[in-house]
């Protein structure tokens, strides 16, 4: 335990500076999470990559945060919680700077990662600061300010960052938050009190190691398995083999040692198996929209980086309004919220399955906002139902593993949209491209093919071009369909789940 914990001795000026630098830390991190997703079709452009490529700078961030911030706690109680999260700041900021600088795709996704790992410590390592340095009755208002001002970097880094790639080019989005995680590194050195490592935590190694080598793998099956044509390619069959392997070694790992890094036997509590399989679905379509819709307004609709950070953005200020709404819903059934919650995704799914390339800014921003608010009134309940009827003690060890099921659920979800769209662009341009022909009598119409034509190369040209833009719409209307089934499966095991602890004896 550190002094932070044991400080009735901080002042309430000091308490509020301390719930200041972790939360600018919080949102810096939030910040540079999300703010690539504006920055996809620029970054693809300049990188010379195709769509399943520039969507590794997302997911595999997202991998890295997932498969690192598990090891928060024991980093915390090796070296301190204000050296790992001054370390995280600094090793994030300056990661955030190398992205900002790369030449190559290679670099850009390594630099990612180590961004997205070695920030991965932040928010768990800032929310505990948070609720050791207030009285416990005070724990509710300050985790509500804390969860509130969080939700501020979906939004401050999409539009923002819009703004600069617009103005100047990608790279200044990542420059731009370079400033702000010097002040939040300093902020951190100068107002968190000086702590000491706790008790040393012990490291299952063997579990972690396992545990990372099988998801990782199975991230790059589901990244490179469109390409490389699936179980044709042999680096592909290599990879789910190593992948099925790890996961064996660490089932059996955890299964039989007396202190695993993942306690399996936790799964035997209904309620946390299904907040489990919830909170896999919730990442899965929490940030699948913000990854997809980028690429398909600027490449295939012509929108503006601008336009399209505002669109990222109000859907941040619909995920504030979401969390403000759950000062009301947390006072149902947590299922009723979580109901709700994913109702509202089916409905924002098939409002993007209806979309054309035509779309106005108007309804995406009105379907960015309901996005917000439902993944906003969504988390609440969802740990609330999670850890409802489990032991506290193993509150610290069940929480690894469900946000690391959140992360890996995003990285995988986003990876398999983008193959979607990939296989069905590819697939219904071929069949499309079938229909062009002289002896097509509907081509020989004047009135329908206008500015295009098949007696000319440019005009041929122009029609493989608008083929192609509508083949890549189908394949986005696919993906939505996914994430909207997706949300609506979550809603039969939310009402497998049990609404109220079981009474003792």
């Amino acid at each position: 335990m550190s002094d932070t914990a044991e400080s009735p001795e901080l002042s309430v000026a000091r308490r509020v500076l301390i719930l200041a630098a972790v939360v600018l830390c919080s949102t810096l991190y939030a910040t540079t999470l999300l703010v690539a997703s504006t920055l996809l079709p620029q970054m693809q452009g300049s990188m010379a990559a195709t769509p399943d490529e520039i969507a590794w700078t997302t997911t595999f961030n997202i991998l890295a945060t997932a498969i690192a911030t598990p090891t928060s706690g024991f980093l915390a109680a090796r070296f301190g919680r204000k050296r790992v999260l001054l370390t995280a700041v600094i090793g994030s900021t300056v990661a955030t700077w190398l992205c900002g600088q790369a030449e190559s795709l290679e670099a850009l996704v390594l630099w990612r990662i180590l961004q997205g790992g070695i920030g991965a410590p932040v928010v768990p390592l800032a929310n505990a600061i948070v609720l050791d340095s207030f009285p416990r009755r005070q724990a509710g208002l300050v985790s509500s300010i804390f969860g509130m001002t969080v939700v501020l970097g979906p939004v401050i880094g999409p539009v923002f960052g819009g703004m600069l790639a617009e103005t100047y080019n990608w790279r200044w989005a990542f420059y731009m938050i370079v400033p702000a995680g010097a002040l939040a590194a300093a902020a951190v050195a100068v107002i968190l009190p000086a702590d000491r490592p706790g008790q040393r935590v012990p490291m299952d190694w063997t579990g972690f190691l396992a545990l990372a080598t099988a998801i990782a793998c199975l991230q790059l099956v589901f990244s490179r398995g469109q390409r490389l044509d699936w179980l044709e390619s042999s680096e592909i069959i290599a990879e789910i083999g190593i992948a099925a392997l790890a996961f064996y070694v660490f089932l059996a790992h955890s299964l039989t040692t007396d202190r695993p890094f993942l306690n399996l036997r936790l799964l035997l509590d209904r309620n946390y198996a299904l907040g489990l399989v919830l909170v896999l679905i919730y990442g899965m379509v929490n940030f699948t929209p913000i990854v997809l819709l980028p690429t398909l307004l600027q490449s295939y609709a012509g929108y503006p980086d601008s336009i399209i950070g505002q669109i990222v953005g109000y859907r941040g200020i619909g995920g504030v309004i979401g969390f403000g709404s759950t000062l009301l819903i947390g006072r149902w059934d947590p299922r009723l919220g979580m109901t709700i919650g994913f109702g509202l995704l089916v409905v924002s799914g098939l409002w993007l399955m209806s979309l054309d390339l035509n779309v106005d800014v108007d309804t995406l921003l009105l379907n960015a906002v309901l996005q917000g608010i439902a993944v906003g009134i969504i988390w609440v309940p969802l740990t609330v139902l999670t850890f409802r009827t489990l032991d506290s003690r193993w509150t610290a060890e069940a929480m690894s593993l469900f946000h690391l099921l959140r992360n890996l659920g995003s990285s995988l979800f986003i990876s398999l949209s983008v193959t979607e769209i990939v296989r069905s662009t590819t697939m219904n341009y071929s069949r499309m491209t079938e229909l062009v022909s002289p002896y097509n009598r509907a081509l020989s119409v004047p009135n329908l093919m206008g500015g295009w034509s098949l007696e000319t190369l440019q005009g041929l040209a122009r029609l493989s071009k608008e083929i192609d833009r509508q083949a890549a719409m189908i394949g986005y209307l696919n993906a939505f369909g996914l994430y909207m089934a997706a949300s609506a499966i979550a809603i039969g095991f939310v009402l497998l789940a049990r609404g109220k602890p079981r009474a003792a004896g």
